[in-house]
């Protein structure tokens, strides 16, 4: 593990910036971004044309190591070039920004009120590829929608046994169990989801750091315990649906809790825009996220 990029999320002034959509959720993100589906024809066109996006982003001057320290990506997008170098290795080597790689294969469908994670049957080679290219740590992903406790100390049990192979690989897991916004039983299941974390956390040993991205809480300050954690490195707030505006709002009353947003970091971004339209949309966006990180 790299001391430098361990230092950076433990204590760096900024956020993670999540460019991890993948086959699913891509169409729609390049649709916001000014992107239609008759602009592409396949989907390595549609793949080509994320990438751009993506690679618009991260060289764009107003992405920079002062207010963004991390960012996750799609396998893809590691796989791929920025400038003729692999986009983890351009992120840390040109930007001093902390690579991570999002290792889920998506969702299975809802069984008790929560979606787990499909089998990962490349795992093995994935982090091992991550780990030649750099990344520092992986992002894994499951949805709770109900506050039903069977199916919330599956999600967490699921999240912990991956966790302990991605930390077996030397790199740290970001355990991201996801509350649905629009769950009708959000805080109810924001508090099962708290106990069975905390249980898991404190089984963990002294070598074993992981991070959590959770869903900005219900009440503020909910999660206050785990950004004290001994174990846990950093904990980070997913935008999870919510416009920028409010995300940032909710983030900033959340002391020690940092963004790790997707869809509310890109929200207004435009292929049609100039560069320097574009740089300074993008400025805006990152400077708001950025300062409802800092509290």
């Amino acid at each position: 593990m790299n001391a430098q990029q361990f230092e950076q999320m433990k204590s760096g002034k900024g956020f993670i910036a999540a460019l991890d959509q993948s086959g699913g959720s891509t169409p729609k993100a390049l649709k916001l971004y000014g992107v239609n589906e008759s602009e592409y024809s396949s989907e390595s066109e549609m793949f080509d044309l994320v990438h751009q996006m993506r690679s618009r982003i991260i060289k764009s001057p107003s992405f920079t190591n002062k207010r963004v320290i991390g960012v996750i990506l799609f396998e893809m997008t590691m796989d791929r070039q920025i400038d003729g170098k692999g986009s983890a290795e351009f992120l840390w080597e040109d930007k001093g920004i902390v690579p991570f790689l999002k290792i889920d294969n998506g969702l299975e469908n809802e069984v008790d009120g929560v979606q787990l994670m499909k089998p990962i049957p490349q795992l093995a080679e994935r982090l091992s590829k991550a780990n030649s290219h750099g990344v520092f740590g992986t992002k894994e992903r499951s949805v709770i929608k109900l506050a039903n406790e069977t199916g919330i100390k599956k999600v967490v049990e699921q999240q912990f046994e991956l966790g302990k192979e991605v930390l077996a690989a030397g790199l740290v897991p970001i355990i991201e169990p996801e509350v649905d916004i629009n769950s009708p039983e959000k805080s109810k299941a924001e508090e099962i989801l708290k106990k069975e974390l905390q249980a898991n956390l404190d089984a963990l040993s002294e070598n074993q750091n992981v991070m959590l991205k959770l869903t900005l809480p219900d009440t503020a300050g909910f999660y206050d315990e785990f950004v004290n954690h001994p174990r846990v490195v950093r904990v980070v707030a997913l935008s999870g649906g919510y416009s920028r505006e409010d995300a940032n709002q909710k983030l900033a009353q959340n002391k020690g809790v940092i963004a790790s947003f997707s869809r509310a970091l890109s929200e207004g971004l435009s292929a049609q825009q100039s560069d320097s339209e574009f740089d300074s949309t993008l400025d805006t966006s990152i400077q708001g996220i950025y300062e409802a990180s800092l509290t």
